[in-house]
């Protein structure tokens, strides 16, 4: 096994040649010319990241930093603005914390992310993950990163065997070894971007891998079996019912509570699936259409569709004209049923 340093060395020179290029990075190229990372976009990255792809976040990305381009902007935009444009990306508790978190930034720190992982660790909505790696990305601080790329890379390099999520102090030490003190952010991209693009899960591309040499599991013949995983529960099913009630070309939505699942989001109103809702929002002559399927973090769940023009006023939610909302703002499970149901409203 090389040194750290040798390894380093070696997985910077691969990262100097074969960077992604992402809209929030600052490319090994420019950034040896002095160009340095935006804190904001590093962040916003990050949080956007966060049990999700890159494919599935560059066109969020773009959007939100087109209409939001600073911390301070966001920090000023309305929440139902921010969550709309958050819809579909899931994990909704996100998008209320980035709001927390920009608001922090400019009351407590003049509009300027903390330059420390102890000092970013200070903000709502950000833990040790991300405060490392805002710290490494966009401060050059050689804090520790370690996501499921890293976690996957390090479990083969060195062999560890003991299944996830178990290993993660071992491989968050090990991390800590091969961190750099100079260029850390470029060497936790490099990682990372080694784990996206050749130590994948299946298949892995040792052929062309700058750590092949020096890969343990890659010896023994067993790269593609790590790193090893706990079973996993299996998840429980839940069932529930959507009521879409609509009269005079208006739409009977309710704004979700901020607290618990889909927090703060439009929606349709529902039963008692999540912990909300409870009894039909509104007298009507309710017909079943079918029913949209959707799985959660922790549990799968089966919403029967109901439609009907409304009898009377609801007790609960409101109509809302069709032309004042976007289809796109309602998070994907609801959007599912109103795919569902959209050619019987009127």
């Amino acid at each position: 096994m090389d040194d750290p340093e040798s390894l380093s060395a070696r997985l910077l020179a691969w990262y100097d040649r074969h960077a992604r290029v992402m809209p929030w990075r600052v490319s090994p190229g420019d950034r040896a010319k002095g160009v340095r990372p935006d804190p904001y976009r590093v962040w916003l990255s990050e949080v956007m990241l966060q049990q999700t792809t890159v494919a599935a976040v560059k066109d969020y990305f773009h959007r939100f930093t087109a209409r939001w381009p600073t911390v301070a902007a966001l920090a000023a935009a309305p929440d139902a603005e921010v969550m709309g444009e958050w819809a579909g990306l899931g994990y909704y508790a996100r998008a209320r914390n980035l709001l927390k978190c920009a608001r922090a930034v400019v009351a407590d720190h003049g509009g300027q992310f903390p330059t420390s992982r102890e000092g970013l660790l200070t903000l709502p909505g950000i833990g040790p993950y991300t405060a490392s790696a805002i710290a490494a990305i966009a401060y050059d601080e050689p804090a520790t990163v370690v996501d499921g790329n890293v976690e996957r890379v390090l479990s083969r390099l060195f062999r560890v065997e003991t299944p996830l999520p178990a290993a993660k102090p071992e491989l968050t030490d090990l991390a800590a070894r091969l961190t750099p003190s100079q260029r850390p952010g470029d060497h936790a991209q490099a990682i990372m971007d080694l784990g996206a693009t050749i130590c994948t899960p299946r298949s892995p591309a040792c052929g062309i891998c700058p750590w092949s040499h020096a890969c343990i599991a890659r010896a023994a013949g067993i790269q593609a079996d790590l790193p090893r995983k706990s079973p996993r529960p299996e998840k429980p099913t839940r069932h529930g019912t959507l009521w879409l009630g609509h009269r005079d070309g208006a739409i009977l939505l309710e704004r979700r509570p901020d607290k618990g699942l889909l927090g703060g989001m439009l929606g349709i109103p529902g039963d008692g699936w999540d912990g909300q809702g409870g009894p039909a929002p509104a007298p009507a002559q309710w017909e079943r259409i079918g029913e949209v399927r959707h799985t959660f973090t922790h549990f799968h769940l089966i919403l029967a569709v109901l439609v009907a023009p409304l009898d009377g006023p609801p007790s609960r939610g409101d109509l809302i004209p069709r032309q004042s909302f976007r289809p796109s703002d309602l998070p994907t499970v609801m959007r599912k049923a109103w795919d569902l149901a959209r050619d019987r409203l009127n």
